[in-house]
């Protein structure tokens, strides 16, 4: 999705920012979307991901190697999340790549490529990164701090109806308490959901296209909405 998200951005972007961060998977695409760049994420063991592999990322590695995907080292990560932040976010990464779909609840009982496969890419990460601002705001808070006319914010929130999935409380009025606070932005927006009635319901008025991507879970498509004010 990332690149149909990317190919619709305005010209012109003073502030580029990722209001529910994740892996930043838009943020990291470029080397650089706008002079000011802003990663944003309400779970904090995510942010101190990003902040060790921003500032610490040989540390990161070398906490990281000889890791093995293993079940034993699932449980150790979920139960012991570190004494440091770069143990805290060595343990963290590797519930990631070695859970089910990511979800750090379960084990992925597979053979992929896991924690060794990546540790590399972790220097190419930080170097992304460094001139990125990190953040760890409730949503609307972070956006009031940073508008302007020339912003750009990219929502990806949880997906209405799979709240559920995410670390975190996400509830439908705080759907609600987004489309509020992105009415009254002076700067433009754009916002990747699932396509269902509620949120086409929720954002009538605006652009709403409809796109879908593959499900990497299963062999079928996933189809959901990009929702702009411009």
């Amino acid at each position: 999705m990332r690149d149909q998200i990317i190919m619709r951005f305005p010209e012109n972007i003073g502030r580029y920012v990722e209001v529910f961060g994740g892996a930043a998977w838009v943020m990291l695409r470029k080397d650089k979307h706008a002079p000011l760049e802003v990663y944003n994420d309400a779970d904090g063991n995510l942010v101190n991901l990003f902040r060790c592999v921003k500032y610490h990322a040989s540390e990161l590695q070398r906490e990281l190697e000889w890791v093995i995907n293993a079940r034993e080292t699932f449980t150790a990560c979920r139960e012991q999340p570190g004494l440091t932040d770069i143990q805290r976010a060595a343990r963290f990464f590797t519930l990631i790549k070695i859970s089910y779909g990511s979800d750090r609840r379960s084990y992925g009982c597979a053979s992929r490529p896991g924690v060794a496969a990546t540790i590399e890419l972790l220097s190419d990460v930080q170097a992304l990164l460094a001139n990125v601002v990190v953040e760890h705001k409730d949503f609307e808070d972070l956006i009031k701090v940073y508008d302007r006319p020339d912003a750009l914010f990219y929502c990806d929130p949880p997906y209405f109806g799979t709240e559920r999935y995410y670390d975190g409380s996400f509830a439908k009025t705080d759907h609600e308490r987004l489309r509020r606070v992105l009415d009254k932005i002076e700067g433009r927006f754009i916002l990747s959901y699932n396509d269902c009635a509620e949120i086409r319901g929720l954002y009538n008025g605006y652009t709403v296209e409809a796109v879908s991507r593959s499900n990497n879970l299963t062999s079928g498509r996933y189809y959901e909405v990009l929702i702009r004010n411009y």
